[in-house]
């Protein structure tokens, strides 16, 4: 099983710690591509190559008082790092709240990934540093950042998810970096959480953010290893939600989760 996440846009930044190794972070095989996105963006940012802040702060779509991204994103290869999951911050991973999990529930933090702009996957244990760079950037040098990964990540992601389920809850800017195709999609599951008021249902953001969250908390804490997006939704359903499920595509399958009330 794979549970595949969003990053946060807004990190939290480790005062101390180990500097980046890439050779020791999770999908080994995507460090040609980290190489490459990290030259582009150090380079962009980097006063050493002759860097104008204020030109690739518009580069990142930073305005003009988030100068600092620029000089954190320069020194990203010296940087101090932490763990992925106490790097990313906001609704989904507050509701995910890995550190409160018990014993068993965190050994099975491996079964999550998140897609990252700078590293293309991470897991929640990989040591990184925070860095600011948006999926829909365009990096001089580099091109657009999601065409970059998509050339990189199938591989990794087929290695992840083994034999299991593919649950994909990025959203839309990150779910561009990698399509499931084949096997895999037959494997794969989206998740869409739908908020009912009155009879009506819309798309809500901070539900969609906080059910995500709590639905990776539940799956982890319950422990099983569901095969096919048929199980994973009758996973969901003995752990409380209400899922619809959709038909079966050449991209996998969609559930709907509906939630009334955080």
């Amino acid at each position: 099983m794979l549970l595949l996440l969003p990053p946060s846009e807004g990190k939290s930044a480790p005062t101390r710690g180990k500097p980046l190794d890439l050779g020791s972070l999770s999908f080994p095989v995507l460090t040609p591509g980290r190489e490459e996105v990290l030259d582009a963006l150090v380079g962009l940012c980097s006063a050493d190559a002759g860097a104008d802040a204020a030109a690739a702060a518009a580069v990142l779509g930073l305005g003009p008082t988030q100068t600092e991204l620029v000089a954190r994103n320069a020194g990203l290869r010296t940087a101090p790092t932490a763990r992925a999951e106490q790097i990313y911050t906001g609704v989904v991973y507050d509701a995910l709240d890995a550190a409160s999990l018990d014993a068993a529930a965190r050994r099975r933090l491996r079964r999550v990934a998140v897609t990252s702009s700078v590293f293309g996957l991470v897991r929640l244990a990989d040591r990184i540093p925070s860095y600011r760079l948006s999926g829909d950037t365009t990096l001089p040098g580099l091109g657009p950042v999601a065409a970059h990964w998509r050339r990189h990540l199938g591989e990794a992601v087929a290695e992840g998810v083994g034999s299991g389920v593919l649950v994909d809850l990025r959203s839309g800017t990150y779910a561009a970096f990698w399509r499931p195709e084949g096997d895999v999609a037959r494997r794969t599951v989206t998740v869409r959480v739908l908020h009912e008021h009155q009879g009506a249902r819309k798309v809500v953001s901070h539900f969609n953010k906080a059910t995500k969250g709590r639905i990776v908390r539940a799956v982890l804490t319950d422990g099983g290893t569901p095969r096919t997006p048929q199980a994973f939704a009758a996973q969901l359903r003995d752990l409380g939600w209400y899922v619809e499920e959709g038909a079966p595509t050449p991209r996998g399958t969609q559930l709907d989760v509906v939630v009334a009330e955080l």
